[in-house]
Parts: C-alpha cells; structure tokens; sequence
C-alpha cells in the first residue's frame, strides 16, 4: 500500500524527471564555493540564503538561491573530496532508485526543509515577539542549507547499501550500516539537543532530513537493502525498459498493446492509469502490472 503511493507519484512525475540531478546540484555547490572563495563576492552569500522573513517581504529569490550555498565550508582539499563523495553516493542512488523516485526524494527534503523555515519563523513571532527583527531571522537562517539534506541522501545510501565499505578518514574501513547508524544517532541527538536548550530553529533542519529519510524508509522499503545482484539486475531492467519503450514507439501500430502483463493479461487499453514493468528477478522479459509485480511467483 504504501510503496504504491510512492510508485504512483513516479509514474506521475516521470516524465518531469531531471536526470544526472546530483551533477547539477554538484555544479549549484561548486558556483557557491566560488563565490565563497573570491574576495568582495562572500556577501552575496547572505542575499541568497532560506530566509523566510526575507522572503515574506519580496526576496522571493531565496526559494531557489538557498540551494547555491556550500553545505560545507571547509579547506579546499576537504571541500573536493566532499562534493566527490556526494557525488558518488547521489549518482549511485539515482541509477538504483531511478531518476523519479530520486527527484522525489531530493525535492521533498528542499519541501521539508523549507516548511521548517518558515514554522521557525512563525513560531518565534510567537514566543519571542519582542526579538523578532531581521537580524535574529538571518542568524535562524543560516543553519538551513543544504548539508543536511546530503545528510539524508548518505542515510538512504547506507540503508540501501549496508554492506559496503569506505575507508573513513582515508584510513579505517567502516561498514555503511554502521557509518549511517553514527550519522543518524549524530543527528537524532543534535535536533534532540537543540530542542531541549530551546534552539527550535536549529532542531527543524535536522528534523527535516530525518523526516525526508523517515518518509522514504517507510514509503519505499522496497528500494533498500540491495545486494550487488540486485543491483545488477535493476540495471538490466532499466536497459530493457529502455530499449522496448524504443521499440514501441517505432514499432507499434495504433490501437495495439504496448504492454500486456503476464499474469492477468490487462493491457493499457484496457486501464490506461496501470503501470507496468519488467521483473528484474525473473530469467526472460516478463512484464507486470502494478497488482502483479510483486506478489507473482519469479520465473527462473
């Protein structure tokens, strides 16, 4: 039930899918860091960044900016062997979850993250009416950018990739499960912190990621826990996917079935809102309906 829903919003959105995603947000950072890095232009930095009453009183733009900031700010060796490791952990979730359920996930963590900034706003109008001014907002902003959001992307790749291992450090091997584990008790415990001392505004970024994190474990359980064959055989899926919709498109007359599941024999003429797909556990180019695809009996 619930992977459907999340199965219905790709089908959905598909199509407005933007592929290589982590290379383009890779590319927002590295503008960031040049203009963190080049002398007179770090002031910019505070015009762009997700400041709700700012935005409130027409600097609309901060919707979009906030995403150009660094989500580190480190020495430059660091900042390179970051943006790498995000973009081997981004690149790597979007070939195995595919480019939709990617999008969803990175676009509902900027959602999450963005609901959290303006609650921040509202609530401190509220408990602290007599402090609210522009320059405590632009404090409160700055702890939302975008590094917590890369924090719920290494939790979905430590989720979906347990076994793996990273030499932490460059030196000391560390299982995925466990580095995602730390990450995840690191952050539970800094919005816990947060919370107790009063500092909402720095609890509702942490909160948005494991939240974001939260939704997709709950929603798309089917995605996590991959082993390399699995891995190999959704690549082989995606590539016959690819290659019949190609197919099809040439091939296919009018009025004919593009798709037809194995099991039941429903067609898209037959339900045009059915979704089909090919098994990538089955030995053959099997095709199934969304009723069918995980509930028929593999073929070897």
């Amino acid at each position: 039930m619930m992977n459907n829903i999340v199965n219905n919003l790709e089908r959905k959105i598909g199509k407005y899918a933007i592929p290589n995603l982590t290379m383009k947000l890779i590319i927002c950072y590295i503008i960031g860091y040049i203009i963190y890095y080049i002398p007179g232009l770090g002031g910019m930095l505070n015009y762009m960044s997700l400041d709700a009453y700012q935005i409130l009183h027409g600097q609309v733009w901060r919707l979009v900016s906030w995403i150009l900031i660094p989500p580190v700010s480190s020495n430059l060796f660091f900042t390179v062997i970051t943006l790498v490791f995000y973009y081997s952990i981004g690149t790597t979730m979007e070939q195995v979850w595919g480019s939709a359920r990617y999008n969803l996930f990175i676009f509902s963590g900027l959602i999450l993250t963005i609901l959290g900034e303006f609650l921040t706003v509202g609530i401190f109008y509220l408990v602290h009416p007599e402090s609210a001014n522009p320059a405590n907002f632009a404090a409160m902003a700055a702890s939302f950018s975008m590094y917590y959001v890369n924090m719920s992307i290494l939790l979905a790749f430590a989720a979906t990739f347990p076994e793996n291992v990273i030499l932490f450090m460059f030196v000391i091997p560390v299982k995925m499960k466990w580095l995602g584990v730390i990450y995840g008790v690191w952050l539970a415990a800094e919005a816990f912190i947060n919370l107790m001392q009063g500092s909402f505004w720095a609890f509702f970024p942490v909160a948005a990621s494991l939240l974001n994190f939260g939704l997709f474990w709950l929603l798309g359980g089917r995605g996590l826990h991959l082993r390399p064959g699995e891995i190999k055989r959704r690549a082989e899926y995606r590539r016959q996917v690819s290659r019949v919709n190609r197919e099809s498109t040439h091939m296919t007359p009018k009025g004919i079935a593009k798709h037809k599941c194995a099991i039941c024999g429903q067609t898209e003429l037959d339900n045009p809102d059915l979704e089909f797909r090919f098994c990538s556990k089955c030995n053959g180019n099997y095709e199934y309906c969304q009723e069918h695809l995980f509930t028929h009996q593999h073929k070897q």
